[in-house]
């Protein structure tokens, strides 16, 4: 099994473009051939700990392959300090994807911070298709907002902060958490699309139900991973059809279908 997906990568580009927020591009071309949004890899980061899963950011049609990424520990401290022409092992692609419908024409995608990170391969696609995308992402301080240059052309983007510090965007940031105003832009949404802090979740059930939203919400969860292939049970959480595997049966879930509060992060 593993060598079918196992591949070694070289590093085309590896640059800091938020505060402790990596931006790495490898040449990748049996991943980008067969990857779909919501899908991820496994990383190797050292030979002394586990392999680390990261959302597939982007992909290209030179098989190039992005991956955004932030610091928090010893693996991705290690993987920040690789440059251009070194090679990475990945494990890859992963999970389920994300699924659009195909009456569905006006799409919401809400992130959290580093959340946006499977949401835009989605837009992308989604752009192709012909499809409508508004982007809301929240995060604590303006610092932490993905850069708006970045981002695919003809995409609404909405950007909140915490303590109301402004984004450099063509449009104003309003002051929040991105949940609080996901209740506006809701009801002229076919399908929304969810990427965050695991608490979030929560939140952005309360604000859709407090308009009556019964369309499909999807979320990626964020969750610890041992193997990434449905092996460890390491990453298992309880939903309304039972016990199930975030690297196997997701990373994407209805959101209606899991319990945010007994999620492990």
């Amino acid at each position: 099994m593993f060598d079918k997906i196992q591949h070694l990568t070289p590093i085309i580009s590896h640059e800091e473009i938020l505060p402790s927020i990596y931006l790495l591009l490898v040449e990748a071309p049996q991943i980008t051939s067969i990857a779909k949004p919501g899908q991820f890899v496994m990383l190797s980061c050292s030979e002394r700990i586990l392999r680390r899963p990261l959302s597939i950011h982007r992909v290209d049609k030179k098989g190039n392959l992005s991956l955004l990424y932030s610091v928090i520990g010893k693996g991705t401290e290690w993987l920040s300090q690789k440059k251009k022409g070194e090679q990475l092992d990945i494990l890859g692609p992963l999970g389920n994807a994300f699924f659009l419908q195909s009456q569905a024409k006006n799409l919401l995608l809400v992130a959290g911070r580093v959340g946006i990170a499977p949401l835009l391969f989605l837009a992308d696609v989604a752009l192709e298709r012909g499809n409508s995308v508004t982007l809301m992402l929240g995060a604590t301080t303006a610092s932490q907002l993905y850069p708006e240059n970045l981002l695919p052309g003809k995409i609404t983007f909405l950007t909140y902060t915490e303590d109301g510090s402004p984004a450099n965007t063509t449009i104003a940031t309003q002051k929040g958490r991105v949940t609080d105003y996901v209740a506006l832009y809701a009801p002229s949404s076919d399908q929304i699309f969810s990427c965050g802090p695991t608490g979030m979740y929560q939140s952005l059930k309360n604000s859709l139900e407090s308009v009556k939203y019964k369309k499909s919400v999807q979320v990626s969860l964020e969750v610890r991973m041992g193997c990434g292939l449905g092996s460890c049970y390491g990453c298992s959480i309880s939903t309304d059809k039972g016990m199930k595997k975030v690297c196997q049966d997701g990373p994407v879930f209805e959101l209606s279908s899991i319990r945010p509060g007994e999620i492990k992060i």
